[in-house]
């Protein structure tokens, strides 16, 4: 990494000022250029070069290699949320391309210090990363790379488990992890035993550190909610030392980090590119690079018929609310009107536009944002439909032109990254010990091995057997993995299906 040329500099300070005259407002903001090997390692490591060392960042580097070697993909920006923001730019890439990238670098930070989904995260990331890779390192070098990894392995697959909205309703977070490892004499089993769970754990003839007031300790109240953060339940219930515990809370942490990004990509990426495009063409880009921006803003923009482009379908949002809001074409009036001629003629010159995406900017995720403004004259216009395989053709056909079905389709995609939800139901199992965790089954099925994965890496952590309640081709199933084997069993039937 390098700091960039005095050209570069010299943009960097025009593109600001012009970026804080549009009302954007952002937090100091750091360029550094870097080669694409460069580009490539920072973007395995999730935008933190300093990150502790895992295989899987390994795999995702060359995935990036491979990508940029054979022409399929090139990284032209990265910027991290954190405080000041840090944002790298390739080499080779011409001035017209990083002028680009500086304009849409400053969107990217604005929406990350005022959008309210970011408000909850970590603004000195980039030093804490690097703490945590200290941490983790010093447990490799007194138990092992191999076991060490292991227990990583088994964390990074269940980082999706935790519950994304309980850091905006004011709930208690966990205990933040040591700064340092304890001494290496101090190191042992620590448990937090429930009080049904203290007799089992005591007829195992394990180690154990018990409340000093467990005898007369209050059970559990059966009527509490499942606990949707996985990840939390595990860190204060699990049978783990205090190095394990230690680095589950880090992935924890990175996971509620990274979070926000996910709920606010077609937002944030569509921010970013409504602010550069503005800038470049009415301002940045000279009579000789329109035509090169254009062409290079038209690729970054493209949306195959059966694809989705996130930086498309934020910034057409955006500019169809903005130009709504300027119109007036908002409200129950116009929500009333029948007269099609009308409504697309309708113009009270509110002259709304700005304030309004800066007010949505502010408040909404995607979810948010699609619900309450994708509209049918909006799908028609960017030929947003459901697509199916039909295998008579060989090809993708459309599917539905409804208008609910999209927008029934499309929020489904986003709720929860498209990912299943799975919270804590009990902790002691027909009074066994085990874990009941229970799927919201939302007409699609668990992916077998996804599903089966995850609960044998849940069973390593809390090393009981691990049940799970969900559906399975339409008919209720409790999921059991023992650590041997996978057992199946239909609710509300005797019989046991046949184990695996």
């Amino acid at each position: 990494m390098s700091s960039l040329p005095s050209e570069l500099v010299e943009q960097q300070k025009v593109i600001q000022k012009l970026a804080k005259a549009r009302g954007l407002d952002f937090y100091d903001t750091v360029f550094e250029m870097v080669n694409y090997k460069q580009m490539n390692q920072i973007a395995a490591y999730g935008g933190f070069p300093v990150r502790y060392p895992h295989w899987r960042f390994g795999m995702e580097y060359e995935k990036l290699s491979k990508g940029y070697e054979y022409g399929l993909s090139k990284i032209y920006e990265l910027v991290i949320n954190n405080d000041p923001c840090y944002a790298y730019l390739l080499e080779g890439n011409s001035l017209l391309d990083q002028k680009l990238v500086m304009a849409h670098v400053y969107g990217h930070c604005d929406f990350f210090k005022n959008n309210f989904w970011f408000s909850k995260t970590d603004r000195k990331m980039m030093d804490n990363t690097a703490n945590n890779s200290t941490r983790i390192r010093r447990y490799v070098e007194r138990f092992g790379y191999d076991t060490v990894e292991n227990f990583i392995d088994a964390c990074l697959s269940l980082e999706n488990l935790i519950d994304r909205h309980s850091p905006y309703q004011g709930k208690i977070k966990s205990k933040e992890p040591n700064s340092e490892p304890p001494p290496e004499n101090t190191i042992k089993p620590s448990y937090k035993i429930k009080p049904y769970l203290a007799s089992y754990i005591k007829a195992m003839g394990l180690k154990h550190k018990l409340d000093p007031d467990l005898e007369s300790a209050e059970p559990l109240k059966p009527d509490l909610p499942p606990e949707k953060d996985v990840l939390l339940f595990l860190l204060q219930n699990a049978p783990l030392e205090d190095w394990q515990q230690d680095v589950l809370s880090i992935i924890r942490s990175e996971s509620y980090y990274f979070a926000p990004q996910g709920m606010t990509k077609i937002m944030n990426e569509g921010w970013a590119s409504y602010w550069h495009s503005r800038m470049m063409t009415e301002e940045i880009c000279t009579s000789s690079e329109i035509i090169q921006f254009a062409d290079v803003h038209s690729g970054t923009m493209a949306m195959s018929p059966m694809g989705f482009n996130p930086y498309k379908v934020g910034i057409e949002l955006f500019r169809n609310v903005e130009q709504r809001w300027d119109r007036g074409q908002h409200g129950r009036e116009w929500e009333s009107c029948t007269d099609e001629a009308a409504k697309k003629a309708w113009n009270t010159n509110a002259k709304k536009g700005q304030e309004k995406i800066f007010e949505v900017r502010k408040h909404m995720n995607d979810v948010i944002f699609i619900d309450e403004f994708l509209t049918e004259d909006f799908c028609v216009k960017n030929k947003m439909f459901v697509y199916k395989y039909d295998q008579n053709t060989n090809q993708f056909v459309v599917d539905a032109k409804n208008f609910k079905a999209i927008k029934a389709s499309f929020l489904f995609q986003l709720t929860n990254f498209g990912q299943p939800t799975i919270s804590v139901v009990d902790s002691n199992f027909e009074n066994r010990g085990e874990l009941l965790l229970s799927h919201t089954y939302e007409g699609v099925d668990l992916q077998p091995d996804y599903m089966q994965e995850t609960l044998s890496h849940i069973y390593k952590i809390w090393s009981r057997p691990v049940n799970l309640a969900t559906v399975l081709d339409g008919t209720p199933n409790l999921v059991r993995y023992n650590g041997e084997k996978f057992g199946f069993i239909q609710i509300g039937e005797q019989e046991k299906a046949e184990e695996k």
